[in-house]
């Protein structure tokens, strides 16, 4: 059976097997520990709380290093009881009894990314002092199914396996903002911007940006890098300018990496009970939006939430906002040197007249 006593205080150790640091899951422990106790209280019982048999997870904190552990390693079952000398069948019931409230947990400390945004006023809400956002796609393999119907809907083209597929909506910060509900790996991902209708719900004054995958999206402040034709090859400019684009865009490959730290989001989906995927889906989210904000904790050692909009310090990772770099004329080359001098200062606007 694993140490977990010894695995804490071993920093290396801790961060390989439940991927954070004991600050971290210290942090997150006493939120988890207050839901655990009012779940306790919440079922029908015949004996007073901490009656009766203790088990192997007898305290709030092997309960909650469980949980994490599977969703780093992502055993099998039969593994995960032989580590922590559970049968198989009680590590699964344990399982999905706590991945529920690490979830409420999260939703608690206000890291969890919203599912949708129904309106720009919810937007401007929820995010008041978001100026940039970026959005791609994140999907997982999974089994293969053996019905022909779900083998078809779940067939990814572009990855050539079968597939579980989200929208994730980032800001500069690497904050996941918004995580759309889990879909079939076969559609395509501006297929599932334009049925949740994310886009559309974006204020005016706050910049997106998309790769060539979204060609087609309406907004007025899109970005979005020009493709070159045999017939019409890229001009220097217009190359800077993809740059630049991709160099403020990368923050949301950063997101999904780290949302991928886990194994339960990373490897192939063996969990087939319900909406299981959407759930690791959506607490890897959390789980990354939490690591963040203990990253960016006060002096004071407030660990800030995602309400707070403090997620990092000031100077990680600045940016000048896209839209107010148009607007207001200010030469990006200035925050992003290309590899060779350009001959005419750089203009995002120059070439994407059609777009």
């Amino acid at each position: 059976m694993l140490q977990i006593s010894r695995i804490t205080h071993d920093a290396r150790t801790l961060k390989a097997l439940i991927g954070m640091s004991r600050g971290e899951f210290d942090d997150l422990l006493v939120t988890f520990t207050r839901i655990w106790d009012r779940h306790a209280l919440r079922q029908p019982r015949k004996r007073a709380i901490g009656g009766g048999y203790k088990g192997v997870l007898d305290s709030p904190g092997k309960k909650l290093f469980f949980v994490l552990f599977y969703l780093k390693v992502y055993p099998t079952f039969d593994v995960l009881g032989a580590l922590f000398a559970k049968p198989r069948g009680r590590s699964c019931e344990s399982i999905h009894l706590l991945l529920p409230l690490l979830e409420e947990a999260l939703g608690e400390k206000c890291v969890l990314p919203e599912r949708r945004i129904s309106s720009m006023a919810e937007f401007r809400q929820r995010f008041p002092e978001v100026k940039d956002v970026m959005i791609d796609g994140v999907e997982r393999p999974i089994q293969r199914p053996q019905s022909n119907k779900r083998q078809s809907r779940h067939y990814s083209g572009k990855k050539k396996s079968h597939r579980r597929k989200n929208v994730v909506m980032t800001d500069a910060k690497r904050r996941v903002l918004v995580l759309t509900p889990s879909k079939p790996g076969r559609r395509h991902d501006k297929n599932l911007v334009d049925r949740s209708h994310l886009v559309g719900n974006i204020p005016p004054e706050v910049g997106i940006v998309l790769d060539t995958g979204f060609q087609g999206v309406k907004h007025p402040s899109l970005f979005i890098p020009q493709k070159a034709t045999k017939k019409r090859p890229l001009n220097p400019e217009a190359r800077a300018s993809n740059r630049y684009i991709s160099s403020q865009r990368i923050v949301v490959e950063h997101a999904i990496g780290g949302m991928k730290r886990y194994g339960a989001m990373s490897q192939v989906l063996r969990n087939k009970i319900g909406r299981f995927d959407d759930r690791v889906a959506v607490v890897s989210a959390g789980l990354w939006n939490h690591h963040l904000a203990t990253q960016a904790a006060n002096p004071n050692g407030v660990i800030p939430s995602m309400s707070s909009r403090a997620f990092c310090r000031p100077d990680h990772y600045p940016r000048t906002s896209l839209l107010h770099a148009t607007r207001e004329g200010i030469n990006c080359a200035d925050h992003f040197q290309p590899t060779r001098a350009l001959a005419a200062p750089l203009n995002l606007d120059s070439g994407m007249e059609d777009r």
